[in-house]
């Protein structure tokens, strides 16, 4: 009688663990409908509380919690796969553990998706930072287009000028590099409250390396909220990767929206080489957006490059030619799919987008502000 009566409770608790799953899938999914719910109630309600507890839980660990997890979950996943195939050469697969398996992969999908929308993906669904700014992001003509650019080259070649190798070389330390960009959302918060920035978590990805052969200068782990940085890319790069990363653990899950609250973050704050990491990454969207309308044009801006610039730019190419390799463009194409299946249509082109919202916030404040 009491075996009976524990598998009768396992039953009961197994498919109530179903049904508290569904459920809440659905109401994700109703959820992310709500931009201004999401923005309310999630955005400035829940997550905070979420992403908190997360930095204060592993944020004072110096190695990365989250790409452990990763790696479990890998080894687990290649385990699992490798005793089905090797049950399917064997001949011992039947009805009844295919469809125990594929139980547990649908019930195990559910649960990530949950949990990933829980703890940071409905950021993908709030208002964002436009109404935060009173910004009107549209589209934008080639004279503006032009006069972004004249104004991003101008910053970029004057902070060329500034840059050291004893200023690089500070950006070895990853604790400085960690440090300054906490200071430098310190120093942002004064004039956008909103970027108030306590506690930090950001660190060095363990899979820095993979990650040049995957094609990732950094990631955040919705799962324990850190934020991660290929800190073997380019010197010039780190700076605004890391701004970039930290953007989205205060919830700007775009990526064109994490690019432009990178944009804020190193421009408040008073360093050469996190200025001009910044100024590096927007001239380069801006002059890649005007390329596509206006190539002549394009290269008319190429040549007026301070010498600095262009060796930097040299040396990322040459980066990426180093580690170019066949798995990339399948990663590239994943993570573009990834982008759309959370509300950026444009998948990476993204990350480009941020021009209009350079556009939008010069039309707003002059270009003095960019």
């Amino acid at each position: 009688m009491q075996k009976f009566l524990s598998r009768l409770f396992h039953r009961l608790m197994k498919s109530w663990s179903w049904v508290l799953l569904i459920i809440s899938s659905i109401l994700v999914k109703w959820a992310s409908l709500y931009p201004g719910w999401v923005e309310r109630y999630y955005t400035y309600g829940l997550y905070p509380l979420v992403s908190k507890f997360q930095r204060h839980l592993f944020g004072w660990i110096p190695f990365s919690i989250g790409d452990l997890f990763y790696l479990f979950l890998i080894m687990v996943i290649l385990f699992r796969a490798f005793r089905f195939f090797r049950l399917l050469y064997q001949k011992k697969i039947t009805r009844k553990y295919f469809a125990k398996g594929l139980q547990q992969a649908i019930f195990f999908v559910l649960f990530v998706y949950v949990s990933f929308n829980l703890l940071w993906g409905l950021n993908y669904n709030r208002t964002g930072i436009a109404p935060q700014l009173g910004l009107e992001v549209k589209s934008y003509s080639l004279g503006e287009l032009d006069t972004l650019t004249t104004v991003l080259q101008s910053r970029l070649n004057a902070y060329a000028v500034l840059v050291t190798e004893d200023g690089r070389d500070a950006l070895d330390r990853k604790s400085s590099l960690f440090t300054q960009s906490d200071s430098a959302f310190d120093v942002a918060r004064r004039d956008f409250p909103f970027l108030a920035y306590h506690p930090k978590s950001v660190k060095p990805s363990l899979f820095s390396y993979l990650g040049n052969y995957l094609g990732f200068q950094g990631y955040y782990n919705p799962f324990s909220g850190e934020a991660q940085v290929n800190t073997t890319v380019p010197r010039f790069l780190e700076p605004f990767v890391t701004t970039h990363e930290i953007a989205h653990q205060l919830g700007y899950a775009k990526e064109n929206e994490a690019n432009f609250v990178a944009f804020l973050a190193c421009r408040s704050y008073p360093s050469t080489e996190f200025r001009y990491s910044m100024y590096f990454d927007m001239y380069n969207y801006a002059i890649g957006e005007l390329r596509r309308r206006d190539t002549a044009l394009a290269r008319s801006f190429q040549l007026k490059l301070h010498p600095q610039v262009v060796k930097d730019i040299r040396e990322f190419r040459d980066f990426h030619k180093k580690y170019k390799n066949p798995i990339e463009p399948v990663i590239t194409w994943g993570y573009g799919h990834y982008l759309k299946a959370n509300n950026q249509p444009a998948g990476k082109q993204t990350y480009n987008e941020v021009v209009g919202w350079l556009v939008a916030y010069y039309r707003k404040f002059g270009v003095d502000a960019l």
